[in-house]
């Protein structure tokens, strides 16, 4: 059985105090997540996340830090978790790829996740490595 590598990223901003969180037309209303995209043949994660983001969002990045990888059997993948930071900050959504990204403020991310705030966006769920991720980000350099 082959597992197909998929890079999945948080992009943050130069500023590090935002990320970039993205949504497909299939999302439930509201969800936001990280982007995500196969990683070609011949590519390395690096490589795959740069053209990734780019494909997706117009954003270039420059920076790639490997976080963490989470198998997922449906149907056959294995997510590799990146952090990636961003080098360009205009976003062009590629329509056939998402919906709509953006950039949300750390606080922002911190409300909704921890307190529970009403927002604007909800999150994967806790079980997926985009969860995880959103969630490392927000614990980076936070007194929290």
């Amino acid at each position: 059985m082959f597992s197909d590598p998929v890079v999945i990223m948080l992009v943050i901003h130069p500023d590090e105090n935002q990320c970039l969180l993205g949504r497909k037309k299939v999302f439930p209303a509201g969800m936001f997540s990280c982007l995500a995209g196969f990683v070609e043949p011949g590519e390395t994660m690096e490589e795959a996340v740069r053209r990734e983001v780019e494909e997706e969002s117009g954003v270039k990045v420059g920076p790639v830090q490997y976080v963490s990888c989470q198998p997922w059997p449906m149907p056959s993948n294995l997510m590799i978790g990146c952090l990636a930071v961003a080098i360009s900050t205009d976003i062009k959504v590629d329509e056939n790829e998402i919906e709509e990204a953006r950039w949300f403020p750390r606080q922002q991310v911190i409300d909704s996740l921890f307190r529970g705030a009403r927002s604007a966006f909800i999150f994967p769920p806790r079980q997926t490595i985009a969860h995880q991720l959103i969630r490392h980000w927000i614990c980076m350099n936070s007194n929290l």
